[in-house]
């Protein structure tokens, strides 16, 4: 089952310059609590935006790069895959959730694969170079909401919010 994450402002603004526009450490905990001992998914600027891997995470990065597979050949925390067929091959069979973390172009890919989305609601509108793409959200049922707590640390009002497919 595919599920997607990501946090977005108000106008669906999810990156500038290959990094997140905000500073909010309670969507960066919540990204941890739902990922951590799953699979996450993503292209390669995603990754190498990144310090480095994401401690008990294992990492299936979609390029095309050969000296990306190269470096990575023999690291067991990482899966190279070159096209979007190959990684629906090698998920499609899984039981457990994998999260679909970025990039955009990713997002845009797998709309129609996605089983679960868990978003970030910002309210504020922030400088950005990268949207969401489009999701239709008909297709899903809101399962669940919270809301953020807002304080010296989490400057912003946000909410978190689980869709399912319907």
């Amino acid at each position: 089952m595919l599920a997607y994450i990501w946090a977005e402002d108000e106008k669906h603004h999810i990156g500038y310059e290959g990094h997140l526009p905000w500073k909010l450490p309670a969507d960066l905990a919540y990204f941890k609590e739902k990922t951590l001992d799953h699979t996450i998914i993503m292209g390669r600027k995603t990754f190498e935006s990144f310090k480095g891997f994401l401690p008990r995470r294992h990492h299936i990065v979609l390029t095309t790069s050969k000296e990306f597979e190269k470096k990575y050949n023999f690291d067991e925390r990482l899966t190279v895959v070159h096209s979007i067929s190959e990684l629906r091959r090698l998920t499609c069979d899984k039981d457990e959730l994998l999260f679909v973390i970025g990039g955009a172009s990713l997002f845009e890919k797998l709309v129609d694969d996605v089983d679960f989305l868990y978003v970030t609601k910002i309210k504020a509108v922030f400088k950005a170079d990268t949207s969401m793409p489009e999701i239709d959200y008909k297709e899903f049922e809101l399962i669940a909401t919270t809301d953020g707590i807002k304080d010296q640390k989490n400057l912003y009002d946000h909410q978190f919010k689980v869709y399912q497919r319907k």
